[in-house]
């Protein structure tokens, strides 16, 4: 299945190589978070994710990464032995079951970010694979560049996008292995970019959201109108009516009274009296049928809209997994929830609005979402 190309969008350096190469905001994460244990030695992880080719260009789309779990070093030559492979094997198969290793990133201290020879080698033997990726960073400077195996080499490309996503896969790795790579509470990450992006997507939602809001209120305000119509209409209808059967009583009154002594008169004031009655009579029946019609109407109109807010409120239901949240050290954001509220939850006071940010790479704390993972410290 083709993938789409992602709207939510921040390009970084220049992209006008091939192949496009498009990874996820969760992963960029997780390389952060590894570069706090650069200071030990070389740390690493297997890129995860899926290319497309189309008639125009080639893509790369990397929406996890597993860390590396045992990166030795021999002289300058990195070297990954066969338990390490077998463990990255296990990890990509439990958290991304469809995804594909597609190359590999290194955050090494005070190493240049050209790879040496053994490196392109070892890259080649291990991901033969026309356009796979090779990231090197620098943990202290924070630079990084992107190589991508093509034409028998690892070429430096100059750019890439970082797009924002729901990624459940990354984010239940990232909680599963926090322990294992030492993240702490005192880990964060400064993107003020990323942040910026996130409200500005955040209040798209919101816009979309009222102009559903305007366009059932605008339908319910249609059907209002138009029952106000009918009954406009049933009433100017009944009213010429009524004053057509007030006119003919009229004259007959009249009639009546120039020969109140004859008995033909006296027969053709009961006949008329007849007919009026009748007519009478006949009006009442319109009156109650267009007033059964105005409340069925009124009805159909009030349904709809029961109808629409149903389904509307049906779209933002959220379940939560089973178990108290939080007890297993990840929160799932509900409804009417802030970081003092889950920090008051969890620990008793608003203490840990600060850590919570921290742990989780938050640097707005209204920027926040029903049903997002968090990890508590």
């Amino acid at each position: 299945m083709e993938r789409q190309i992602p709207k939510n969008v921040r390009q970084i350096g220049n992209v006008s190589d091939s192949p496009k190469i498009y990874v996820e905001d969760y992963v960029d994460t997780f390389f952060t978070q590894l570069c706090e244990k650069a200071e030990e030695g070389p740390v690493g992880a297997f890129l995860i994710g899926d290319m497309q080719k189309t008639e125009e260009d080639e893509y790369v789309y990397i929406y996890g990464a597993v860390r590396i779990h045992d990166l030795k070093l021999s002289g300058k030559d990195y070297v990954i032995d066969e338990d390490t492979w077998k463990k990255a094997y296990e990890d990509c198969k439990q958290y991304f079951e469809d995804g594909e290793m597609l190359g590999w990133f290194v955050a090494h201290a005070g190493v240049p970010l050209t790879p040496e020879h053994s490196t392109i080698k070892l890259h080649k033997k291990s991901f033969p694979k026309k356009n796979t990726i090779f990231i090197m960073k620098d943990p202290v400077e924070k630079d990084e560049v992107y190589y991508v195996h093509k034409l028998n080499d690892l070429m430096e490309i100059g750019g890439h996008y970082t797009y924002y996503e729901k990624n459940p896969c990354m984010q239940n790795y990232m909680i599963s292995a926090r322990k294992k790579n030492g993240v702490c509470a005192s880990e964060t990450v400064e993107d003020r970019a990323a942040k910026d992006f996130r409200s500005l997507v955040r209040s798209r939602e919101e816009k979309q959201q009222q102009k559903k809001t305007n366009r059932m209120i605008y339908a319910v305000s249609a059907c209002l109108v138009l029952v106000v119509i009918i009954m406009g209409v049933t009433m100017v209808n009944n009213f010429d009516k009524m004053k057509s059967v007030q006119t003919t009583l009229n004259n007959l009154a009249d009639v009546t009274s120039s020969d109140t002594s004859s008995v033909e008169t006296q027969e053709t004031s009961g006949s008329v009296t007849a007919v009026t009655g009748e007519e009478t009579k006949q009006t009442d029946t319109q009156q109650d049928a267009s007033a059964q019609d105005t409340e069925q109407e009124d009805g159909q109109a009030l349904e709809a809209k029961t109808e629409n807010e149903d389904k509307q409120g049906g779209s933002e239901d959220v379940k939560v997994q089973s178990g108290e949240n939080g007890s297993d050290g990840v929160y799932i954001v509900e409804e009417g929830d802030t970081l003092a509220i889950i920090s008051k939850k969890m620990y008793g006071d608003v203490n840990h609005v600060e850590s919570i940010c921290k742990m989780n790479g938050i640097t707005d704390g209204n920027l926040i979402y029903v049903g997002q993972k968090l990890l508590l410290p």
